[in-house]
């Protein structure tokens, strides 16, 4: 995964120019359609990676009575609840043209 802590994608929601965002297709909808396939996989990259780190603290135990808090298990989670959401990372990628991505119908 890219490094999260660089980004210049907005945690909270900005406005867009229409114009500049659907420059590169000609048609916002597609525009929209190719971010929203990178966010999903973005999302789906940010789960997979906080999960590989979250399982490091995993402890199993037979007792659903304990419960470890753990402080490193606390600041992993804190620093993915602080980064911008999949679709404002991927918005800005499409912006900084960082999505490849071709049209098959226009090419048959």
């Amino acid at each position: 995964m890219k490094d999260l802590k660089n980004t210049k994608a907005p945690i909270s929601t900005v406005t867009f120019n229409r114009d500049e965002f659907d420059e590169k297709t000609d048609n916002v909808y597609e525009a929209i359609s190719i971010a929203s396939k990178r966010a999903i996989q973005i999302n789906s990259e940010i789960k997979k990676e906080l999960l590989e780190k979250l399982e490091e603290f995993a402890t199993y135990s037979d007792s659903l009575e304990e419960v470890f808090e753990n402080k490193e298990q606390i600041e992993v989670s804190k620093f993915y609840e602080k980064l911008p959401k999949p679709h404002a990372l991927a918005v800005q990628e499409w912006l900084e043209d960082k999505i490849y991505y071709r049209n098959t119908e226009k090419e048959a």
